[in-house]
């Protein structure tokens, strides 16, 4: 059954906000309304946000940090209702403070929490919401939301690594781009009344130099509108499923990029299963919900091999031997977890292993950087202070 939201006015004139499940859009259509309901909005279940705040969407810190402190309630033995009642009074943000709310109503009304989150499942994901399930079912609640909140630290971890690490460079750009910008837009033109009588007795470097900063002067802002209309096109490109898997084939074929982009997206898959696999979910749907966390939409799609081959029998490191794809270490560890048993442990090794590879090739990565970028700006900009020197000089030489 599907899921649903809806807004609508009550017999006493009240605003009501809810959920419900029914086969289809008409029949919780006609189930509200045969409440007495007068409906203001309908809509297929999705994450739900408290109206009052603009729509603001609840973040991830919050899922982690409220995960974290729901372990520690229900470890000190709270029920689950008053420890729901606890995160309410601690929550600082209107939305997840509603968010809350409809957990703890559910949870009282007699549903289990995994099934209070399925309206969430934009905000909570699949694979949160299968190990919640698992922990239900197991009696190891607290326990599992520890695992989860685990996982999610080192997710945030990972991506927090890469975006400080990108952030110098990122800076640096600009900063070459402006100065070179400024040099050409500003600097050069103080000197082109000095050249003016020289014609072609200008040096060719020095020529090149004050025609660049021609160019610019005279048509910077038709340079500017197509770089604004080139970057609104490769965005709308890249929003379509063409742009997406063109952009991340390429990436993956690029020399450094491609092999840390490669392991941190199968650090993703590996640590998921071993996960979902360590808390009791079979291996067809740890798969499952594993391959939906992965971006790259190559890698993607060959991993969607695995699903059916299992289900017909067949190992999971030979599926992935198959897709020709996939580095030895990965089909390796993969078939020692399945001739072991321990399947989950060594998909979990795989993750930490591949999570050392990628802050390491991305450590590598800046250090090559950051020289290109500073050697770059200070080539680019040698040659425009050497040609200005050199058309000087070529005035003085005339002038002898």
């Amino acid at each position: 059954m599907a899921h649903f939201t809806y807004r609508a006015i009550g017999r006493d004139g009240k605003p009501l906000d809810g959920t419900l499940e029914a086969d289809g859009l008409e029949v919780a259509s006609r189930l509200l309304r045969s409440q007495g309901l007068t409906l203001l909005a309908l809509e297929p279940g999705a994450a739900k946000v408290n109206r009052s705040t603009g729509g603001k969407p609840v973040k991830r810190e919050d899922v982690l940090s409220t995960t974290s402190e729901l372990a520690v309630l229900l470890r000190a033995g709270l029920p689950l209702d008053r420890a729901l009642k606890v995160l309410i009074d601690m929550a600082s943000e209107p939305a997840l403070e509603a968010l809350l709310q409809d957990l703890l109503r559910d949870v009282k009304a007699g549903k289990a929490l995994s099934q209070a989150l399925q309206p969430y499942q934009p905000v909570f994901g699949n694979f949160y919401i299968n190990m919640v399930r698992s922990g239900e079912a197991s009696g190891q609640l607290s326990a599992v939301l520890d695992r989860l909140v685990e996982y999610l630290q080192n997710a945030k971890a990972n991506r927090d690594n890469v975006v400080s690490a990108l952030i110098y460079p990122a800076i640096l750009l600009v900063v070459a781009v402006l100065s070179i910008i400024l040099m050409l837009g500003f600097v050069v033109p103080q000197f082109e009344t000095l050249f003016e009588d020289m014609g072609e007795a200008l040096p060719p470097l020095t020529a090149m130099v004050v025609g660049a900063a021609d160019f610019i002067a005279s048509y910077g802002w038709l340079l500017l509108l197509v770089s604004v209309g080139a970057g609104w096109a490769i965005r709308n490109w890249l929003s379509t499923e063409a742009g997406q898997a063109s952009k991340d084939a390429r990436l993956l074929k690029l020399p450094l990029v491609g092999g840390i982009l490669f392991q941190f997206e199968v650090s993703k898959f590996a640590r998921t299963v071993g996960t979902l696999l360590g808390n009791g979910v079979s291996l067809l749907k740890a798969i499952s919900i594993a391959i939906d966390t992965v971006d790259n939409r190559v890698i993607k799609a060959a991993l969607q091999v695995l699903p059916p081959a299992v289900k017909s029998g067949k190992r999971m490191s030979v599926a992935l031997e198959e897709t020709g794809l996939f580095t030895p270490m990965v089909i390796q560890m993969t078939r020692v977890g399945e001739e072991s048993g321990r399947l989950d442990a060594m998909m979990l090794e795989l993750a930490r292993v591949f999570d050392g590879h990628v802050q390491a090739g991305v450590k590598r990565g800046l250090t090559l950087l950051e020289p290109v970028l500073i050697l770059g700006m200070g080539a680019i900009i040698a040659v425009i202070i050497i040609s200005i020197l050199l058309g000087i000089l070529s005035v003085n030489d005339l002038a002898l």
